[in-house]
């Protein structure tokens, strides 16, 4: 058996075969860019039918190479928070608002939860304006009353290749609208979105899986039989792909956007552990959740950093970035995109001090980096509280496998815990299949796990 990975990013679609066991083969990958629109006003939003295109084109690419004859099972990680409204006819209103889009604020006049606290510790969220709590009303109010129903990015992609699309428990976490214990949602949360009968996705049941239509099982026959599983938070599926599926280990993933988690088994309708107030909580499936917290940079820092200063090539850049760090004289603000929840910091709040005439370029690039590093050794300490010893971190993602050096200055700002690197870049499409096979115990055993060096 062979499993068709998708891995729906915020700056690319991915498509990539594994093996019955979630190791990718070799050469079976098809990935195509996305380039999200934003703006110094907090735009930042996809559009919704070029991305689903992007996405067939990598399913043509993978039929074309052969890659998709033995494919029984599709696992999909996909971006948390995304949300698209929908009109009468399930066409696209307008562009998907992801999570980088900081603009939605709550209406006026309206006070929030009755009792935050319990909200958060209910939902594992905030009245925020990355929840669609604040984001539907303000479509709404933009939309002109014409929205018949509001979709994630994942659902709007699947439901137009599948026979139905529902939201799976960990996307629908991601939307701040979920009861975690009950696993449903929750009506002061849906209450505050001002969503009303059928705006809502179906929620996907226990080992719920889809089929692909007709047309589309036509267009790839190696897919006709192929069971769709239910989709996975890409901060839960890179959790799971980097091995880190109890609280022994903490997954650090940076690759467009950066987080620090810790994955438990917490089975729908168990007692939820204790929610620290500055950190959120999102479901896996029915049978686990991940509790932790996220930035709005991490590599878009290096992304930015390479397009406007002038950087030297990558294996200069890495001897040069050691020599700058000697000083460490650059502090830094690194909220280019503002805050992810519950911070509530604009886009365009980043700062940089301690610049003189001799800073380089190579100065700025490593007080961004290690300022990531810092936000994440802050929230870590928080994530630890209560545990009999410090976890051991796991670093993954595509930022971490271009930088040896990040690797480095991450294991010496996290220290004295023991600090490893993930080797596999796609831990998002591992983690995903993992989730879909029901064996997400057995990732605590996944190879690839070494030294942050090299």
């Amino acid at each position: 058996m062979a499993i068709l990975a998708l891995d729906l990013g915020t700056s690319s679609v991915r498509g990539l075969v594994l093996d019955a066991d979630a190791a990718p083969l070799p050469g079976a990958l098809a990935r195509r860019k996305v380039r999200p629109v934003t703006g110094e006003d907090g735009t930042g939003t996809l559009d919704g039918p070029g991305y689903l295109a992007c996405l067939l084109e990598c399913l043509d690419e993978l039929a074309a190479g052969g890659h998709l004859r033995d494919v029984e099972l599709v696992a999909t990680s996909a971006q948390w928070h995304s949300v698209l409204p929908l009109g009468g006819d399930g066409e696209p209103l307008g562009p998907v608002l992801t999570w980088l889009d900081t603009r939605p604020e709550p209406p006026a006049g309206v006070g929030g939860p009755a009792d935050p606290e319990a909200f958060h510790q209910r939902t594992g969220t905030w009245w925020h304006r990355c929840y669609w709590t604040v984001r539907l009303p303000w479509l709404r109010e933009r939309a002109g009353g014409r929205i018949g129903r509001f979709v994630g990015l994942v659902e709007y992609v699947l439901g137009a290749l599948l026979d139905e699309a529902p939201m799976s428990v960990s996307m629908a976490s991601g939307a701040g609208l979920l009861d975690l214990h009950r696993v449903d949602w929750d009506a002061e949360a849906c209450e505050l979105a001002g969503v009303r009968p059928g705006e809502l996705p179906a929620l996907a049941p226990r080992r719920w899986y889809g089929r692909l239509r007709p047309e589309h099982a036509r267009r790839w026959p190696q897919l006709a039989l192929a069971r769709w599983a239910a989709p996975v938070g890409d901060g839960a599926a890179s959790n799971v792909g980097s091995g880190c599926v109890d609280v022994s280990r903490a997954a650090v993933t940076v690759g467009t956007s950066a987080a620090v988690r810790l994955l438990q088994a917490v089975p729908a309708g168990a007692p939820l552990p204790p929610l620290p107030e500055r950190l959120w909580r999102y479901r896996v499936d029915h049978e686990h959740v991940v509790t932790g917290a996220a930035y709005s940079s991490g590599g878009n820092l290096f992304a930015w950093a390479n397009r406007e200063l002038r950087l030297p090539a990558a294996a200069e850049l890495e001897t040069a970035l050691a020599r700058a760090t000697q000083g460490r004289r650059i502090r830094v603000n690194p909220r280019f995109g503002g805050d992810r929840p519950p911070g509530l910091a604009p886009a365009g709040c980043a700062e940089l001090h301690g610049l003189s005439f001799g800073t380089t370029a190579v100065d700025l690039l490593a007080g961004l980096m290690i300022s990531v590093c810092r936000l994440v050794a802050d929230d870590l300490a928080v994530l630890e509280y209560g545990l009999e010893q410090p976890t051991e971190v796991v670093l993954g993602g595509g930022a971490m496998a271009a930088s040896a050096w990040w690797r480095g200055a991450f294991a010496e700002m996290l220290a004295p815990r023991n600090v490893r690197y993930q080797h596999n870049p796609e831990v998002g499409a591992t983690g995903a299949a993992l989730v879909a096979l029901g064996r997400v115990a057995e990732a605590a055993r996944l190879g690839g796990i070494g030294g942050t060096g090299g």
